[in-house]
């Protein structure tokens, strides 16, 4: 028979401890945060009012707009210190509401940019929390003193009751709203990491292709056009000439083929995730088994962020693990693309050990994505990845989007 007694271990670990005849500190604390509400709410609620009724007041103006958006920047600033008082008092821990939303005046210039302001729905709500809790405020200060000298006996469970409800409150008007803001807040850091994750690849390619094959063409250029002159007064030395810009020209294309495999392998393309994998198992210094179940292909972009992927982590296992074996497996799993990548190696990998690992989880985390490290020191090391599972046809944009190359550090 299972027991059904909740003890104070089994509690939710952010409710405050229970009421009893021994008032504790909590007990105090929500007392303090109740005697406090009328002052903060006469406070909030005179704002509020004031900015509402000059915002719409003054409407008809130039200056309607601006005031309105500075008043809800003014209450913005109010919710804020409500749920800084609402952490130190009844231990309430809010998420921060996405920033002020700055328009980039597409949509009419600082018009525009004034509208995006008066839209702002954390300062609107912070706005009637501070109008509808007047009343609360004036009722839970009225409460709480008049329970201190005449209701000794029950002052904690009335002022635990009206603390419960003021914790509603604050989840209820002052947090962020659902899921959908912090998402925005997610989405807006996944896009920066995106851009700076471009912005590498386009400086690497130009590298790459200064350095390497411009550099092989340049000295190819020099080469036929020393052999050119000498072709008639010395043509042994113009065909030697030729032979040594033959070599040159095989290189530069090798270093072509290279630099666009680090773009987009031409074999993910042709022949899918399992081949390319395979292929690039294949030159790694450690045996590598690979093991693909997917019965279809995934959007090209979520293909090619999980080649990249399980590229650079094998490339850590060749450089870094002093591994006998690895393993890589790919599988979908409902909505999710999973990679794990396994070697028997020394282990103590981490994202804070070198770029290479919190790059790949930056990465990841752009598209949605998941990475997870399990690497004790003397190992073995097992690294998982989950991806959102797109349909193939579902990638129109995708096409554009690459993952990026080079060598990681554990």
């Amino acid at each position: 028979m299972t027991a059904s007694v909740t003890s104070q271990d089994q509690r939710d670990p952010g409710a405050p401890p229970p009421v009893g005849l021994a008032y504790r500190g909590a007990t105090w604390k929500e007392f303090a945060h109740l005697l406090a509400n009328l002052p903060a709410t006469v406070l909030g609620f005179l704002y509020s009012v004031l900015f509402v009724s000059l915002g719409v007041g003054l409407a008809v103006t130039v200056i309607g707009l601006p005031v309105l958006v500075l008043g809800l920047r003014g209450a913005r600033l109010l919710g804020s210190a409500e749920r800084g008082r609402a952490r130190r008092l009844l231990g309430v821990r809010i998420d921060e509401p996405s920033p002020i939303p700055r328009g980039d005046g597409s949509g009419g210039g600082v018009l525009g940019r004034l509208w995006d302001g008066v839209k702002d729905p954390v300062g609107w709500r912070a706005a009637l929390y501070s109008v509808i809790r007047l009343p609360w405020g004036i009722v839970t200060f009225t409460v709480s003193l008049v329970s201190f000298f005449a209701l000794w006996p029950v002052l904690g469970y009335l002022v635990r009751g009206m603390a419960n409800a003021d914790r509603a409150m604050v989840r209820g008007l002052l947090s962020p709203s659902d899921e959908l803001e912090r998402r925005i807040a997610e989405l807006e850091s996944g896009r920066g990491v995106v851009v700076d994750t471009a912005a590498a690849d386009l400086r690497r390619i130009e590298r790459d292709l200064h350095d390497g094959a411009q550099a092989r063409l340049v000295a190819l250029a020099m080469g036929l056009g020393l052999a050119k002159e000498k072709v008639i007064e010395d043509p042994e030395a113009a065909a030697l000439m030729v032979e040594e810009a033959h070599g040159e020209v095989k290189l530069a294309l090798q270093e072509l083929r290279d630099l666009a495999r680090g773009i987009h392998p031409a074999g993910l393309t042709d022949r899918g995730l399992g081949a390319a994998l395979s292929a690039v198992a294949a030159p790694c210094t450690v045996p590598v088994r690979v093991a693909v179940d997917l019965r279809q292909r995934p959007a090209e972009a979520i293909e090619g962020i999980a080649y990249f992927t399980v590229s650079e982590l094998l490339q850590n296992v060749s450089k870094h693990s002093a591994a006998r074996t690895a393993a890589v497996e790919v599988w979908r799993a409902g909505d999710r693309l999973l990679l794990q990548v396994h070697d028997d190696g020394h282990g103590g990998a981490s994202l804070d050990g070198g770029t290479g690992m919190a790059g790949l989880a930056e990465r990841l985390g752009a598209v949605d994505g998941l990475f997870v490290i399990n690497s004790p020191r003397g190992g073995p090391t097992t690294i998982t990845a989950e991806l959102p599972w797109r349909d193939r046809g579902d990638d129109r944009a995708g096409r554009r989007v690459t993952g990026r190359r080079g060598g990681g550090e554990r």
